[in-house]
Order: C-alpha cells, then sequence, then structure tokens
C-alpha cells in the first residue's frame, strides 16, 4: 500500500488499508490488481479523474487532423479544367491534407485506360514540388484512384488566411502617411 505521498506502507489488510484511507479523508484505489499482493493507493480519485481528462483535452488540442480531399477528373478533361483541378490539390496539400484523384472512366473509355494513366501521371509530374504518391494509381472497376499526400520537407500552410500581424499593420499605416 502507498499513502498520498508515495511512501510505501507495507502489506496491510484490505480492511486496515479502508480505514486508514477513510481516516486520512481519501479513497483507496487498486493499482496494480494482478501484483502478488496488489498494490493498492490512498488518494483522492476525483481529482485524479479531473487531472487525467485535463491531460486528456491538452493532447487534443495539440493534436493534427489530417483530412482526405477528393478531386474527380475525366480522362477527356481539358487544359484548362486540368490546371484549376492542379491548383486545387497544391493547396490541399501546402494546408497539410491528403489528397486522393478519382479518374473517373464511362462507356468505351475503359479501353483506354492509358490515357486516365497518363493524365494522373502528368499530374504528379506537376506536383512534384509539393507531393509524394502514397498510393499509386489503381484501376477498380470504372474508377482509377490515386492518393498524393504532401512531401515531408513541406511546411503546412494554415489553409484559411489569418489575422494580419500587428506589425505589418504599423508599417503599412506609416506608409500612408
Amino acid at each position: 500500500m502507498i499513502d498520498p505521498d508515495g511512501v510505501q506502507l507495507g502489506i496491510l489488510t484490505p480492511e486496515e488499508a479502508l480505514e486508514k484511507a477513510r481516516s486520512l479523508g481519501l479513497d483507496l484505489v487498486e493499482i496494480a490488481p494482478t501484483a502478488k499482493p496488489p498494490v493498492c493507493r490512498i488518494m483522492n480519485y476525483g481529482k485524479y479523474r479531473y487531472e487525467q481528462s485535463k491531460k486528456a483535452r491538452e493532447a487534443k488540442k495539440k493534436q493534427v487532423v489530417i483530412q482526405l480531399k477528393e478531386i474527380k477528373l475525366r480522362p477527356k478533361t481539358d487544359e484548362h479544367d486540368f490546371q484549376f483541378k492542379a491548383r486545387h490539390v497544391d493547396r490541399f496539400l501546402r494546408a497539410g491534407h491528403k489528397a486522393k484523384i478519382t479518374m473517373m472512366f464511362r462507356g468505351r473509355e475503359m479501353v483506354h485506360t492509358e490515357l486516365g494513366k497518363r493524365l494522373l501521371d502528368r499530374l504528379t509530374d506537376v506536383l512534384k514540388d509539393v507531393a509524394q504518391v502514397e498510393q499509386p494509381a489503381k484501376l477498380e472497376g470504372r474508377n482509377m484512384t490515386m492518393v498524393l499526400g504532401p512531401r515531408p520537407d513541406l511546411k503546412p500552410a494554415s489553409a484559411k488566411p489569418g489575422p494580419e500581424p500587428a506589425a505589418a499593420k504599423d508599417t503599412a499605416k506609416e506608409k500612408d502617411k
């Protein structure tokens, strides 16, 4: 048994341990039930649970959530549309998210899946500075999918521009004068 200060009190009967905990106005908590003999500690269990939940909330605040964004293309996608979609994927990757690119084939387009593969390869070539292939292009039914992730050396930027720093505002005001 361990007291609230962390000092070992030795082996006590369950009744003696409960009496000691009650006399201190604290709880008797079993820490290692499988040990021979079981290890118990005298503590304020409510306070302990509160501190654990507080630590869990802090850890949750610091964790980064990576989302999987999806872009859909067709083998006949025109140049402008291709560039537009490539810019979207670039923005997703710079924000720290992963991008799933789906090439959809309809009807007789299934005969020329190599055209879709070529377009996906071109997309990876355009985004080689910010992307790395996490899952290469794979044909599943009528869709060919590929997953791109941000490069490890790429620093994630926020997706939304934040407020202007105070120092920048001051210099902008001075220039206006």
